[in-house]
């Protein structure tokens, strides 16, 4: 079913760290094009038992590329299809009610063993992975639950991914080889081209909806109104302006059922850091167009490269920036 290979490009090492290491390219062996980058442990401890996870009806699914907005969504979606319990959204944390499911199948040393958490939470399971198409559950595509796919431009992405795999992974290498990797498509989860497109394709089907970052940045209500229609919920506009408050970026990045300062500790401590280091925060700048103040010329040059590959037009995709 997949072919497992270690990549042969000297870079991939020098991106690799203590707790996300051993990277290889697992491929579809039917269809060579579909492959992804990931940590050795992944193949030996969750490649199998993800394909084969048993699915609900029921279940909600949000599937992201990493750095594209996922935790933003989750607590939207969480809210929307739990009659917006403000109550458990402020006392209960956002990792415990929407957890990730291949976390400890990536991290080195991490105490919990993330995928039987999922499998055995309590329906409605709500259940967050960063996995492409083909590598996830086989019974999601029979089963159909509501799956909720976001994305965003690639160049925010590959900044806000190389502050997270810096201050989280405990990456001490440079941005511009960070960025070679992930054009190149040697960093975990990549390549994300094809990990959007490969949705793209699905978008219109009826347990699927598409939305992207940049229009939930311009257009909350919007967007929480067309998720809400998609969970078939409805709310009076009061409810919906108080829920948005709630989900703006000031009010996400205080929120410690959120902001990930219990998931920074824990990936600290694996990776042997300061857990009570205040180095980073998870919840960074949440903005559309903020690569620009980050990136050298050269590196926004390969990203537009990237942009601009023809898998992209051969899937009628367009990026938002």
């Amino acid at each position: 079913m997949y072919k497992i290979e270690v990549p042969k490009e000297e870079i991939v090492k020098r991106i690799e760290t203590n707790l996300m290491t051993d990277f290889v390219k697992i491929s579809a062996e039917d269809d060579p094009s579909q492959f992804c980058i990931m940590p050795r442990k992944f193949v030996d401890q969750d490649l199998e038992r993800v394909k084969n996870m048993e699915i609900y009806e029921d279940d909600i699914w949000v599937v992201t590329y990493p750095k594209c907005g996922t935790t933003w969504a989750m607590e939207m979606i969480w809210m929307i299809n739990n009659n917006l319990d403000y109550e458990t959204s402020m006392t209960v944390n956002l990792e415990d009610r929407f957890p990730f499911m291949e976390l400890s199948g990536i991290a080195t040393g991490f105490p919990t063993d993330t995928f039987e958490y999922c499998k055995n939470k309590p329906r409605p399971r709500y259940i967050k992975s960063h996995l492409p198409v083909f590598l996830l559950p086989d019974q999601l595509w029979t089963v159909k639950p509501k799956i909720i796919y976001v994305t965003r431009n690639p160049k925010d992405t590959a900044v806000s991914w190389y502050h997270h795999h810096k201050h989280m992974h405990g990456y001490q290498g440079s941005k511009e080889d960070y960025i070679q990797a992930f054009v190149k498509d040697l960093m975990m989860y990549s390549p994300m081209n094809e990990h959007i497109t490969e949705f793209w394709k699905i978008r219109n089907e009826p347990n699927i909806l598409f939305l992207f970052f940049e229009d939930m940045k311009r257009n909350l209500d919007q967007e929480v109104k067309k998720t809400m229609k998609f969970l078939d919920k409805d709310y009076s506009q009061d409810e919906i302006d108080k829920l948005c408050k709630h989900l703006s970026f000031e009010s996400i990045k205080d929120n410690k059922m959120v902001n990930k300062e219990v998931e920074i500790q824990k990936l600290m401590e694996a990776s042997g850091r300061d857990p009570a280091s205040k180095e980073f925060s998870f919840v960074r700048k949440g903005q559309v167009g903020g690569y620009k103040k980050e990136l050298s010329a050269e590196e926004n040059e390969m990203l537009d490269e990237y942009v601009n590959c023809s898998g992209l037009e051969k899937a009628e995709f367009e990026y938002k920036f």
